[in-house]
């Protein structure tokens, strides 16, 4: 299993956690509320915590290559949801 966590400065945290909440709810188990999200993905699961200052993802997939592509496909939406300001996402994988 491979993990992965960003916490990206945001004040509106809530906002995008709920956002992609409700976006993948058709598709995917997703369970949520203004303060926390679970999303499973085909390709890995995605666990969201908001607060006043940051919105905080962890990762988790099968492999390496699920991971990239969990990653690219998060912040993918969570840049669409946030068109009005820069996000900056920084991936941590812990060390093998």
């Amino acid at each position: 299993m491979s993990t992965s966590n960003a916490d990206v400065a945001t004040e509106h945290a809530s906002r995008y956690l709920q956002q992609l909440c409700k976006h993948w709810a058709h598709k995917f188990p997703v369970t949520f509320d203004p303060k926390h999200g679970e999303i499973e993905l085909t390709i890995g699961r995605t666990i969201m915590d908001a607060d006043a200052t940051a919105l905080h993802i962890a990762l988790t997939a099968g492999d390496a290559a699920q991971m990239e592509q969990l990653e690219r496909v998060v912040e993918d939406h969570i840049k669409r949801f946030a068109f009005r300001e820069e996000l900056i996402f920084s991936w941590q994988r812990p060390a093998a």
